[in-house]
């Protein structure tokens, strides 16, 4: 484990904070551009949401082959994945391969949280404020923070009164946790519930899983990697990683052509059925007219209503653990191996808290409007206050003192989803307004640092000391995401995409829907006509 760098200066072309996909990417790209960077990052070594996301079972949702870098051909040549869905240690391991392969941890400051982000006007610079006390200063900063990397736990009565063990899925104890013999825990059902819950079933004395809302999870199938498999997707990764950029996700997912509707109810099934065998997201693709039609969508969500039915057992927990009332889509979609299986099994539990709410926690566990329980262990699944939370946790002011969160009292606004009006010469790496947590992030990751990369080489070379996104912009793009995104049903679920996982969290929908591929046309047409939409100042 690497530990904190020292340096001579603080004073630096460029600051990156974060040191995810995101961080590493712009720290590598912006130094190969001549400028002098550093980036802080709050864990002890790289890989940021990965960093920290260490519970049982956790991998990415996005295939290996797809969820990786793509600036470098030798990269990519020599590095194997091993899975055709990379666990958490995979992928950090693949991280740390690229902060050793470009040298990259010289120019890191880890432990190291940054509390604010004060732009001087007259300076024309940023000044940023570590938790150790230090000041950094810089004229560009870019925030890599991560879409999902700020904990949300539900601030439950007497949840300090109880006596035993609590975890959080994204603060995982680095050591791992033994839950042997152990009366569990485990309060939510998104992603990371989904992912760990039947590994810790597999520990667990008891574990009672107590469902907020009842999520749609597809199965991943999951497997080994086969080598003559991945020889041939390196021999074409030029053409694959161009189809991605140009796709509507940043994932090579060939989606069906007939609307639903067009489909006979034989059609329909076989069209399901071939998807669910694949495994994955793509089932959302079945159809065009999935997430953009109600009764489209119905079909798809009957169908995972039927496969749950025919996995769980006990048809009351089968109904239970069936999704109603919104559409399949609008909150994420999981991906599992063998989650509806586990509630099958003699030590699992699942308890309805929209028909039993959690009341309290005692100093034994958690007592519900029906029942008390005790445990040994509780683990928090609780998810992230995403997209503006990890930026919103920094106190950032720009132009006469506007303040970000001021800015955002309404819900996050940016312009092109990579700045904001107010704040020269700060970048957001997949920030709101972009197609960011609805995509493959890697793929948008790589857009944005590179689409920054070339703003501040051509602000550089034209003299240009501020670069700022113009109020006019960023009110008209964010009415683009608004009226793209209502065409859809992906606003209509009570999500974290919405920021309603949140208590007191302005309900909106920060996510361009258009695609990655027409995404990445807008911004290079932005670029290409002089940065329209920025004010470019050389005083």
């Amino acid at each position: 484990m690497s530990t904190v760098n020292e340096f001579q200066t603080d004073i630096v072309d460029v600051v990156v904070v974060g040191a995810g996909f995101g961080g590493l990417n712009a720290l590598h790209r912006l130094r190969s551009r001549g400028f002098t960077v550093r980036a802080i990052e709050a864990g002890a070594d790289v890989g940021g949401t990965w960093y920290w996301i260490r519970y049982p079972g956790a991998r990415c949702d996005v295939e290996s082959i797809d969820y990786s870098y793509s600036f470098d051909p030798d990269l990519e040549q020599e590095w194997d994945w091993t899975e055709r869905y990379a666990t958490q240690p995979e992928i950090l391991a693949y991280l740390n391969h690229v902060a050793d392969r470009f040298d990259l941890r010289r120019d890191i400051r880890f432990d190291t949280r940054v509390d604010a982000a004060h732009f001087d006007e007259a300076a024309g610079r940023w000044s940023l404020r570590t938790d150790d006390g230090q000041t950094i200063s810089a004229q560009w900063c870019v925030m890599a923070t991560g879409c999902l990397s700020t904990p949300n736990t539900p601030d439950y009565p007497g949840i300090d009164d109880y006596a035993g063990r609590t975890y959080h899925t994204a603060r995982w104890p680095h050591e791992g946790v033994d839950f042997r013999g152990q009366r569990v825990a485990v309060i939510g059902t998104g992603s990371s519930a989904i992912q760990a819950v039947p590994l810790i079933a597999e520990q667990a004395s008891e574990l009672v899983v107590f469902q907020r809302t009842a999520n749609f999870s597809v199965p991943a199938h999951n497997h080994p990697l086969d080598p003559e498999y991945q020889r041939d997707i390196k021999a074409r990764y030029p053409q694959l990683r161009q189809e991605n950029r140009a796709s509507f996700t940043g994932i090579h997912i060939l989606p069906n052509d007939k609307a639903a509707a067009a489909c006979t109810d034989e059609e329909r099934r076989g069209a399901l059925e071939d998807r669910w065998a694949y495994g994955g997201v793509g089932l959302l693709l079945a159809f065009p007219d999935t997430m953009f039609d109600r009764s489209a969508n119905e079909i798809v969500a009957d169908f995972v209503r039927s496969k749950i039915r025919s996995t769980v057992a006990d048809p009351a927990v089968a109904d239970a653990l069936s999704p109603r009332g919104y559409a399949i889509g609008s909150k994420r979609l999981c991906v599992d191996t063998g989650y509806y299986a586990t509630f099958n099994r003699d030590n699992v539990r699942l308890v309805d808290v929209r028909a039993t709410p959690i009341e309290e926690f005692t100093d034994a566990g958690i007592r519900t409007a029906a029942e008390a329980f005790t445990f040994d262990s509780i683990v928090f699944a609780t998810g992230f206050d995403a997209i503006s939370g990890a930026l919103l946790a920094i106190d950032i002011r720009g132009r006469a003192g506007r303040t970000l969160r001021d800015e955002w009292a309404d819900g996050p606004q940016a312009y092109l989803g990579v700045a904001a009006a107010g704040f020269p010469n700060l970048f957001m790496v997949t920030g709101p307004g972009s197609p960011s947590v609805l995509s493959n992030m890697v793929v948008s990751i790589e857009q944005h640092v590179d689409w920054i990369a070339d703003c501040l080489a051509a602000a550089r070379a034209e003299g240009h000391r501020t670069v700022e996104a113009t109020d006019d912009a960023q009110e008209q793009w964010m009415r683009q995401v608004a009226t793209v995104a209502n065409l859809t049903v992906w606003p209509t679920g009570n999500s974290w995409y919405t920021g309603a996982n949140i208590e007191g969290k302005v309900r909106s929908f920060p996510i361009f829907l258009g695609g990655v591929g027409p995404y990445r046309q807008i911004c290079d047409y932005v670029a290409a006509k002089g940065y329209e939409g920025f004010t470019l100042n050389q005083s």
